[in-house]
């Protein structure tokens, strides 16, 4: 991280901010590169703490530093988010961070200051960032080591559009083990590196990729219009070297077919009153992500203990239910283990259908779709070169409704040609991805 940031037009007194500083690590790594590489500059270091266990030895790290010479610190043990000690405001002419990670609920104070300083936004690390980047002066730069999750979905979108007006990304640097970095932590998805400069985006950024920490890391240097494509209006942040290419024929998005994704709406723990583990006359089934698998959605599956069938029969039960009829449905999480990102099957039922609010569901107009036109989904939503560009700009356990609403897709003849070819079941995946090459291959020759 302290290696990411450009010390070429630093002079005089450099300013630097670490906000959660902990035991000082991250301090101490730049505090060396600089006095390293650049030793006419004297530093200057606001390091923020509140963790009283922490705070002695983060005191004997920031003495070590001063033992360098030419560096003064400072610690401030108020809370970053809330606090107005000036102090902590800037200007800096570098951050580095590894801030704490969690929800901030939204009557909190911790958010409300936030979002009266900079941008209303709904977790621990992503306001410590925007509070972090409004301190920066203009041309300062910050280095931070974040989960993936800002980078893709409608929940950070306020964020991303925020952050984006700010700063220019510089480097991006993906771990792509979602379990070798913090896997003490329970994140489960990838971490990431990003640097940035306050001010406008240059046009290329740096991307890094490693499998772990402490891996050998390459670099590839890309437009930045492949990070952040102009016409998404989204503003996902794309981790790729522009390598993954989406073909020709894959270029609708569910929308331009007149398809819609949607998230279950039943949440278990909110309507267990009308959940039952066994099949009663006024019963439809429940459907849970543990039934969804490529070859179907199969309602014998255990659902892990889960009551798998749901009452039907009131009106504030049926609301929760969609139409008999045919279905694609689509885990929301995956787990570490499964080779694909997005995980999705076919439910077909004469009855109406109650879908849990972890699994997403493709419907048009809220009523099922054509069966065949099903089918071609799911074998192209399974198919390597779609979990190839999901990648590209999602790196954790969840598949939003969002991110299904921008990937790309055949047209809507493709998709039943594709379905055509596998009739009866599912291929394996080499055999599958084949088909998927034939009908793309055959409808870019048309």
């Amino acid at each position: 991280m302290a290696g990411m940031l450009d010390l070429a037009a630093l002079d005089g007194t450099v300013r630097i901010l670490d906000p959660g500083t902990g035991v000082g690590s991250l301090t101490v790594s730049l505090i060396h590169r600089l006095r390293t590489e650049r030793p006419d500059l004297s530093l200057h270091v606001t390091a923020v703490e509140v963790d009283p266990q922490l705070v002695p030895h983060l005191a004997q790290t920031l003495a070590a530093c001063e033992a360098y010479g030419r560096v003064k610190t400072e610690v401030i043990t108020e809370d970053f988010l809330t606090s107005e000690e000036p102090r902590m405001r800037g200007p800096f002419d570098l951050v580095i961070a590894n801030p704490p990670y969690g929800k901030l609920a939204r009557n909190s104070d911790q958010r409300k200051h936030t979002a009266l300083r900079t941008i209303d936004t709904p977790n621990r690390y992503s306001a410590f960032w925007a509070e972090s980047v409004a301190a920066l002066a203009p041309g300062g730069q910050i280095v931070i080591i974040v989960p993936r999750s800002w980078a893709n979905g409608a929940y950070f979108t306020a964020f991303r559009e925020w952050l984006l007006s700010q700063v220019g990304l510089d480097n991006l640097l993906v771990f792509e083990s979602r379990d070798s970095v913090f896997a003490d932590s329970g994140v489960l998805q990838e971490n990431v590196v990003v640097s940035m400069t306050k001010g406008p985006q240059s046009p290329t950024v740096t991307m890094h990729a490693a499998l772990k920490h402490g891996a050998e890391v390459e670099h590839r240097t890309v437009p930045f219009d492949v990070v952040v494509r102009p016409e998404d209006r989204y503003k996902f942040v794309r981790f790729t070297d522009g390598e993954v290419v989406v073909p020709p024929a894959s270029s609708y998005t569910l929308a331009d077919l007149g398809i819609t994704a949607s998230t279950g709406k039943v949440v278990d723990f909110r309507n267990r009153d009308l959940l039952t583990p066994t099949p009663q006359p006024d019963t439809v089934p429940m459907i849970y992500q543990a039934h969804i698998r490529p070859t179907g959605v199969d309602h014998r599956l255990s659902a892990r203990g889960k009551p798998s069938w749901f009452r039907i029969g009131i009106s504030a039960a049926d609301k929760l239910t969609v139409p008999a009829g045919t279905y694609v449905l689509i885990k929301r999480f995956s787990s570490k283990e499964e080779k694909h990102r997005v995980v999705a099957g076919v439910w077909e039922s004469e009855a109406p259908t109650a879908f849990d609010n972890k699994t997403n569901y493709l419907h048009s107009d809220g009523r099922g779709l054509d069966p065949a036109l099903a089918r071609g989904l799911v074998l192209w939503l399974n198919s390597t070169i779609l979990d190839d560009v999901f990648r590209t700009f999602s790196g954790h356990t969840q598949v939003n409704a969002t991110d299904l609403r921008i990937l790309p897709f055949p047209d809507i003849d493709t998709l039943v040609r594709l379905a055509h070819l596998a009739p009866d079941t599912i291929p394996g995946q080499d055999d599958l991805d084949r088909l998927v090459d034939k009908v793309l291959s055959e409808a870019d020759a048309t």
